[in-house]
């Protein structure tokens, strides 16, 4: 009963943790929520410059103020089919870790809604669904009124991009 009543509290403990503010935006009709800290900026979509022999979900890189700062498109990544770019559009610049070097790296969505403050009351953790589906990269899930946000780790959604081998392809390092 004592081990039931620790799994309990450190459950209550993670869950704590993840409370705080978070950017939501769409993709489609699902909706995702970020930590607002690793938000560096907000833009309107802007053109692209595709960067050749790159995964697929690597749209490619932008110029933000003279720094190039490499684009993910979140549909591609999570497998979802594309769709047009509309006014509503946008690119979501990131500060991500990149071992321990901080890097900016943009994410297209399809919309920014708000930020939330949500409480840990309101926050679940993520449901299993199996063994061979892979959830790391959720931190929980996100309930505000009758909507459900699935709140992301944006590190975890993007591991397994290189960034280095990305900055050496377009001869710039966008980290710091």
């Amino acid at each position: 009963m004592t081990k039931a009543t620790v799994t309990s509290e450190e459950i209550k403990d993670a869950i704590s943790r993840k409370e705080g503010k978070y950017l939501t935006f769409a993709l489609g009709s699902e909706e995702y929520g970020l930590e607002i800290l690793k938000v560096r900026e907000i833009i309107g979509y802007i053109e692209i410059t595709a960067v050749p022999q790159m995964p697929e979900y690597v749209k490619g890189v932008i110029n933000l103020r003279g720094q190039v700062i490499p684009v993910i498109d979140l549909r591609s990544k999570f497998g979802m089919e594309t769709a047009d770019i509309t006014e509503q559009t946008c690119i979501i610049v990131i500060d991500i870790s990149n071992g321990k070097r901080k890097c900016n790296t943009g994410i297209v969505v399809d919309r920014v809604q708000e930020v939330l403050d949500i409480n840990s009351e309101n926050i679940q953790e993520t449901p299993e669904f199996s063994t061979s589906i892979n959830t790391d990269f959720i931190l929980g899930i996100g309930k505000v009124g009758t909507a459900i946000k699935i709140l992301l780790d944006i590190e975890k959604v993007l591991t397994g991009i290189n960034f280095n081998s990305l900055n050496n392809n377009i001869n710039n390092d966008n980290c710091n």
